[in-house]
C-alpha cells in the first residue's frame, strides 16, 4: 500500500559555532499526522523540508507516492510545484494588501499583487466560507487574530494544494478563540478530506487532530501510538 508520506531525511544546521542534527524518518498513510516536541525539536525545520523551503543534505521526502526530494536521484522539486499549502505560524499575511487581496493571491502565478478589485469565484467562495466578506477590504492590521488566520488558511487552500502544513497554527490566538478554531479546522479539513500535517507543542492540539501522532525531540522522530503514550512522554515515564 501506498503510504500517504515518508519522510528519511538528514540535514546538519549549523549558527556560529553551534550546529542541530535533524535525523527525521516516519512513513503514514493518516490523513491527519501531529508532531509533537518542545520548541527547539527540530518540527519546523521538518516542516520545511517538507514544503521545499529547506533542502536536506539527504535522504527523500514522497507524498502519495510522487517523490518531491531524493537526493540519490538527485531531485528536488521546486516548493511551487509541490502543491503543498503552508500555514506559517504568524500567518505571514501581506500587511500592504487587503483581504480579497491576499487570498487572491493563492490564484496568481509569480509574485505580481493582484488589485485592489481583483475578483474570482473561489475569492468569493472562500470569503463566504470562512465569513469574511465584511472585512474582504480590510487589511491585515485591521483584523482579529482569528480572522487573520482564516485568510491564511483561505489563500492556502485557494491553490487546490494536495496537502496542508501547519506550524502552531493555534499559538497566537487566545485559549477560547483557539478552542473555536481547532473546531473549525477540524470540520473544514474532514469537508475537504485535504491530509495535513500539525506541528505543535500543545496536548489539546494532539487531542484534536491526532490520528497520529509523533513526538519530536532533539531533531528526531519518536513514534508515539496513541494519546495516552503522549501524555505518559510529556511526564517523562515513556
Amino acid at each position: 500500500m501506498t503510504m500517504l508520506i515518508e519522510v528519511d531525511i538528514n540535514k546538519t544546521l549549523r549558527s556560529g559555532a553551534r550546529s542541530f542534527e535533524l535525523r527525521a524518518k516516519f512513513a503514514s498513510d493518516s490523513q491527519r499526522i501531529v508532531i509533537y516536541g518542545a520548541s527547539g525539536a527540530g518540527k519546523s525545520q521538518l516542516l520545511k523540508a517538507v514544503a521545499g523551503l529547506m533542502t536536506p543534505d539527504s535522504g527523500r521526502i514522497v507524498l502519495a507516492g510522487r517523490p518531491l526530494f531524493d537526493s540519490a536521484q538527485r531531485i528536488n522539486v521546486t516548493p511551487q510545484r509541490r502543491r503543498i499549502a503552508y500555514l506559517f505560524q504568524d500567518y505571514a499575511l501581506f500587511p500592504h494588501l487587503n483581504v480579497r487581496q491576499n487570498i487572491g493571491f493563492g490564484l496568481r502565478r509569480g509574485w505580481f499583487n493582484p488589485a485592489s478589485s481583483f475578483d474570482h469565484a473561489e475569492i468569493r467562495y472562500w470569503l463566504q466560507a470562512f465569513e469574511l466578506d465584511a472585512v474582504a477590504l480590510q487589511m491585515p492590521h485591521q483584523l482579529s487574530g482569528g480572522q487573520r488566520q482564516r485568510v491564511a488558511l483561505a489563500r492556502a487552500l485557494i491553490a487546490h494544494p494536495q496537502a496542508l502544513l501547519l506550524d502552531e497554527p493555534f499559538a497566537a490566538l487566545d485559549p477560547s478563540l483557539r478552542a473555536r478554531m481547532r473546531i473549525e479546522l477540524d470540520a473544514l479539513q474532514r469537508r475537504l478530506a485535504i491530509p495535513m500535517i500539525v506541528i505543535t507543542h500543545d496536548p489539546d492540539d494532539v487531542r484534536a487532530f491526532g490520528e497520529h501522532v509523533l513526538r519530536m525531540d532533539g531533531g528526531a522522530i519518536a513514534h508515539l501510538a496513541d494519546v495516552a503514550d503522549l501524555e505518559l512522554a510529556a511526564r517523562g515515564e515513556a
